[in-house]
């Protein structure tokens, strides 16, 4: 059957399904841009998360933060970790290169746990890149464990998934310069009130002791720590189980790193006992008895060292 060519005329012309995912896709960057205009970091619950980064079309990247930021969480690195993440975004967000390429986003447990479900996640802080095409791979997952969660540390991350390379501008910092003031101050006045005694100047054992500080500070691992913010401990949240101690030997915790350094004192306290037991000409049941604590410091403290140094490198034969 033939249809008149004037009621042709009048069917409606459907549009065409590119035009359609087109106009979508606009309304999506648009509408995230705007959100980005606000903050750096767009908060997202489930359905925003599903409609903004999981569902296509999609031509630009996604960084998402899941966290738990509420006070009843007690989640002191999420806190720690969010603070870099804001660094991050912010950076991002004015700089010249900001584009619709790349987004900064956050979930938080309280507000998307169903989120966390659907990924099968249970454990937070925890970052992902979702791409403009197909689904996250292992390498979209940042390895916060081993790296840190140091604003630069991420931005190279990003850089490697992304090909977007963002330049970390951090805001002024003038408690370092307070600090160092503060502490001149005080060591010039200390100087000027005893400017008629400065015997002290010259006490080997203050010097020795501040010597050994920095000793115990650098061996325990500080300065990784300064340089990689790793979190102060892991705590599981099936069992609430607390870590101090990190089971990779390419890691550590900062608890991690105070406990190393309290047992490095302890036992270099305990060879100083042995070399004073040894070489004073004191009583010779007073030098034994110090000669025994020395000994036992030694031996209990070094035993306890070396069998966390077996449970980070697997096989290690001794004991």
């Amino acid at each position: 059957f033939l249809l008149p060519i004037t009621y042709y005329r009048r069917l409606p012309r459907l549009p065409h399904p590119c035009a359609c995912l087109q106009n979508l896709l606009a309304e999506k960057v648009e509408q995230l841009m705007e959100w980005s205009s606000r903050r750096s970091v767009v908060r997202m619950n489930g359905d925003k998360f599903r409609r903004f980064v999981k569902a296509p079309p999609r031509n630009y990247s996604v960084i998402v933060m899941f966290t738990a930021l509420q006070p009843q969480r007690q989640c002191s690195v999420c806190r720690q970790a969010n603070e870099e993440y804001q660094v991050l975004a912010n950076s991002w967000r004015y700089s010249s290169a900001f584009s619709n390429k790349l987004f900064f986003t956050i979930v938080d447990y309280d507000e998307g746990a169903d989120v966390f479900q659907q990924l099968n996640m249970n454990s937070a802080p925890t970052f992902m890149h979702f791409p403009p095409k197909g689904k996250p791979k292992r390498a979209d997952t940042f390895d916060l464990q081993r790296i840190g969660f140091a604003a630069e540390q991420l931005a190279k991350w990003i850089a490697d998934r992304t090909d977007v390379h963002i330049r970390v501008f951090r805001p002024p910092n003038y408690s370092g310069t307070i600090a160092l003031a503060l502490l001149v101050s005080l060591v010039g006045g200390l100087l000027y009130l005893r400017r008629n005694n400065l015997e002290f100047i010259y006490n080997k054992t203050g010097w020795a002791m501040a010597a050994l500080c920095v000793v115990f500070a650098m061996t325990s691992g500080q300065m990784w720590n300064h340089i990689r913010g790793p979190p102060y401990a892991h705590k599981n949240p099936q069992n609430g189980q607390v870590s101090y101690i990190h089971g990779s030997s390419q890691a550590q915790f900062v608890a991690e790193s105070h406990i190393i350094l309290l047992l490095n004192a302890a036992i270099t306290m305990g060879m100083v006992l042995l070399n004073e037991a040894a070489t004073s000409k004191g009583d010779v049941g007073k030098r034994r008895i110090i000669c025994l604590v020395g000994l036992g410091l030694v031996v209990f403290f070094f035993s306890f060292l070396l069998s966390i140094f077996r449970s980070k490198y697997h096989g290690y034969p001794y004991r």
